[in-house]
């Protein structure tokens, strides 16, 4: 840019800072923006002419103000019919307002200010050649425009089409219409079919209730039957328990028999200690060969506990069982075998063994089923042995042996009311 043309465009730009708003202005412009616009122009031509090169929103407020300020140089710049103007102005005016082919202009004001100060005595030939070169960037600004034209017109043949297009959609809108108004129709046809449905599932519904409620009453009574066949089943392994124990010591009084020591479930407790970790209880108790013998109990262990307190841990299930068990032989003066199931262990667990009760954990790769067939089978014939199980397996078998039986649970019941 021409020192010339770069004057012009700060003298414009100092005019029209006076017509903005502070707000508007670039911080190091609002300090002169009070002052006269040929004061502002001189005191700060450097700092306006570095804002408008460095930034375009400054340029544009500014170029607003400009067009409002020279409306007849703006005519000279963009109407081909207004009257011709300096090319000084005119390439102050384009670098500003950037139309198309500014830099055209730009460059012919530059050389037309280069030829005024190069040679002011072919300042005409330098004119007419300048002219042209307006002329020539005028021709180029009407290109420009003409293009403009016929881009305004493909946009406008564009838009015929799409307003085209619009009613077509708008016709395809009333149509969804028109099928969502038979739909909805269908869809309020449903509903009533729904409710009509739904008041048959209703009724339904309330027999299904009434059939629940009877079989709930009916359930409730088999329940309460049940509990007390369990009541009875309880009793009868109490009475079982005592008949054979108050016999056994009746008949013990009255011939003045001397106590006996060893058991035969001692050479069982012998052989399991073989390949366990605990020792033999020691019992007293009478031999096998003593002709009213105490009654034997052996108690399936995990499957009295396992059916009475499932909730609790299994050291707490020994515990509770081991317990309840120790009054009762106490009293009762039988010799009580438990046999827990350590098959699957290492190593057997510690138990606080109380005093008559013989505590036996099965051997790595035994199950408890087997230690208690032993211990049956070990007893002779005619000694009474009572074993407390649930498993059908272990009840059959020590039925075929001469044992007798009770239910696990019904131990385990007995034992919470002791």
């Amino acid at each position: 840019m021409s020192g010339a043309v770069r004057a012009r465009v700060v003298g414009l730009a100092a005019d029209a800072l006076g017509r903005m708003d502070a707000q508007q202005l670039p911080p190091s412009l609002r300090r002169v923006a009070g002052f006269t616009p040929a004061r502002r122009a001189r005191l700060a031509a450097t700092q306006i002419a570095g804002v408008l090169a460095e930034d375009d929103g400054f340029r544009e407020r500014v170029a607003v103000q400009v067009r409002a300020g020279v409306p007849d140089l703006v005519r000279a710049l963009e109407d081909d019919e207004a009257a011709p103007a300096d090319p000084v102005d005119l390439a102050a005016l384009a670098y500003l307002l950037r139309p198309d082919g500014w830099t055209a202009i730009l460059d012919a004001g530059n050389e037309a200010t280069e030829e005024r100060a190069a040679d002011d005595g072919g300042l005409a030939a330098r004119v007419e050649r300048l002219s042209r070169q307006v002329h020539s960037a005028a021709e180029q600004l009407k290109e420009v425009r003409r293009r403009h034209r016929d881009q305004l017109a493909d946009l406008k043949a564009q838009n015929t089409d799409l307003r085209l297009k619009l009613g077509q959609a708008r016709a395809q809108a009333r149509s969804a219409e028109a099928e969502s108004a038979r739909v909805g129709a269908a869809a309020q046809e449903a509903a009533s079919a729904a409710e009509a449905r739904a008041s048959t599932l209703e009724a339904d519904l309330r027999r299904l209730r009434a059939r629940t409620d009877q079989l709930e009453r009916e359930l409730a009574a088999l329940r309460k039957g049940e509990r007390n066949g369990r009541g009875t089943e309880t009793m009868r392994a109490r009475l079982l328990l005592d008949t054979l124990l108050d016999t056994a010591q009746g008949l013990r009084r009255e011939l003045a028999l001397p106590p006996g020591s060893g058991s035969p479930a001692d050479a069982v407790e012998a052989m399991v200690a073989e390949h366990g970790t605990r020792a033999s209880s020691g019992q007293a108790s009478m031999t096998a060969d003593d002709p009213l013998p105490r009654v034997h109990l052996i108690v399936d262990g995990y499957n009295v506990t396992k059916a009475g307190w499932p909730e609790l841990s299994l050291e707490r299930q020994r515990d509770r069982l081991l317990g309840g068990l120790a009054p009762m032989a106490a009293r009762r003066g039988a010799e009580v075998t438990v046999v827990f199931d350590a098959a699957g262990a290492s190593e057997r667990p510690l138990v606080n063994r109380p005093r008559g009760v013989r505590v036996l954990f099965s051997s790595p790769g035994v199950i408890a089923d087997d230690v208690i067939r032993d211990l049956v089978e070990a007893e002779p014939p005619g000694r009474p042995v009572v074993v407390v199980s649930s498993d059908a397996e272990v009840v059959r078998d020590v039925l075929r042996a001469g044992a007798r039986t009770a239910a696990a649970l019904a131990l385990s019941r007995l034992l919470a009311r002791s």
